[in-house]
């Protein structure tokens, strides 16, 4: 297996300007086209188009590669406060004349919403910088180039099987309105996880990586990390539930630490239903977690880089949830802003953990017994007030002893909140953007350590 691999060799092959992904100047027009048609008091037109491509392996066998381009167009129409949303995907005047048409039908028959507060008007944007033509112009060849650095070192014996994902998307959104406002943004993503099995079924290692820029991600280092970890772990040995120090890799820490990111809304807070409420108000300004802890959201980041609007074309800004573990801000939707006499935050761009000073080998180095887990699946939710889930460890769960891998363990149901977590830490790492998805889109975390983490039984599960 060559380690020295460039990276220029997967960047092969780009097309021609994707086709499906609307301009600035061509969604604008399409939004004026179709508010011209309005009757409406008011009228929100959002169009999203996007290009994706994705090749698809397993059995050491590419299965699948496809291109698929859409573009939708929801016409929303509000009389006074009755309003209805229709969605089509087509863009010729016959199509969107009907789409208002019918929408203003079905606004009129809708029910009084008593939490619309109009539309926006014009707004300011700081613009995100989010594409890449290397992403957006990937060829089919370009992506068999890159599942080959897996495929063929596991062809290449009969100990291995891998199986992998390659996603890449290329999109722009637009969202326009009767009262001035036209916001756009596009931006591109280019997503690998990958899967290697031992062919005596007890092995498993799972590496993932994303970026907005394809030529960026490094897919020999997956591919060797991925064989590697399915190796290691091998022939695992039960070791008694209980509590543990352990240390989560950066997925790992965001498929439970991502999920924190829908929890800090300030409604659900002031109306007593959220982990942040308390009698009488809010935790708002009090420390809970590590001092150690900040997370913030900002579509800016260079390891977020989402759209710098939401749904409504609000603008989004840098948001710091928690600040060195005090509880810093909540979020406020337009309508509960207005309620409460806050300036409205609109909804999150991501979520992100501050580095730390640690790196995962000196985490596993200053642990004298512990586990090392490479990601969680499978997560559920079992209480809301306190965040606590339920899931399991997958694809390489290993012991620490006297700093060092000792073996491969069987893999855990955990229970555990990651409050509690964030409450027990002994280490941080440095952030990485993250592929796996359990936390949802621009999540970047760093490698943690934490002590007394709640694993509660075994799984016999790879």
């Amino acid at each position: 297996m060559h380690h020295d691999a460039p990276k220029s060799l997967f960047n092969i092959g780009r097309a021609a300007a994707p086709t499906g992904v609307l301009s600035r100047e061509e969604a604008q027009a399409l939004v004026e086209r179709t508010v011209k048609m309005s009757k409406a008091d008011a009228v929100r037109v959002s169009v999203n188009s996007s290009r994706e491509t994705n090749l698809r392996f397993a059995d050491n066998q590419m299965s699948t590669s496809g291109v698929t381009t859409n573009t939708t167009i929801r016409v929303q129409s509000v009389f006074g406060k009755r309003r209805a949303s229709v969605v089509t995907n087509d863009r010729s005047d016959e199509g969107l004349r009907r789409a208002v048409q019918q929408s203003e039908a079905i606004a009129r028959l809708a029910p009084e919403d008593p939490e619309y507060l109009g539309e926006l008007g014009g707004q300011q944007y700081t613009p995100v910088s989010a594409w890449s033509d290397a992403t957006a112009e990937l060829t089919a060849e370009g992506r068999a180039r890159a599942a080959l650095s897996a495929l063929a070192p596991a062809r290449a014996g009969n100990e291995l099987t891998v199986a992998g994902f390659i996603i890449c998307n290329a999109s722009a959104s637009a969202i326009g309105t009767n009262a001035g406002l036209f916001a756009y943004h596009r931006g591109t993503t280019a997503n690998y996880t990958l899967t290697a099995r031992t062919n005596d079924g007890t092995g498993s290692g799972w590496v993932g990586a994303e970026d907005t820029d394809w030529a960026k991600l490094d897919f020999q280092s997956v591919a060797d990390r991925a064989i590697d970890k399915a190796r290691r772990s091998r022939n695992p040995v039960g070791v008694e539930p209980g509590r543990y120090t352990v240390i989560f890799e950066p997925e790992a820490t965001a498929n439970l630490v991502g999920l924190m990111g829908n929890a800090f809304q300030a409604r659900a807070a002031d109306e007593g239903r959220s982990a942040f409420a308390k009698p009488g108000g809010t935790k708002l300004g009090e420390k809970i977690l590590d001092e150690r802890v900040t997370l913030y959201s900002d579509p800016s980041d260079p390891l977020i880089l989402a759209s710098p609007f939401d749904g409504e074309g609000l603008p989004l800004s840098r948001q710091t949830w928690v600040q060195n573990g005090v509880l810093n801000q909540l979020a406020y939707n337009r309508f509960w802003a207005n309620r409460q006499g806050k300036t409205p935050t609109g909804g999150s761009a991501g979520l992100r953990m501050a580095d730390g000073p640690d790196s995962l080998e000196s985490l596993i180095a200053g642990t004298t017994r512990g586990i090392l887990v490479t990601r969680l699946w499978y997560l559920r939710p079992l209480d809301p007030r306190t965040l606590m889930y339920t899931g399991l460890t997958r694809d390489g769960t290993f012991l620490i002893e006297n700093g060092k891998i000792a073996r491969s363990i069987k893999n855990f149901r955990f229970n555990d909140s990651p409050l509690f977590m964030l409450n027990n830490l002994e280490g941080v790492g440095k952030a990485v953007r993250t592929a796996g998805g359990e936390g949802g889109p621009g999540v970047a975390m760093p490698p943690i350590k934490v002590r007394d983490f709640n694993f509660t039984s075994l799984s016999d599960a790879v």
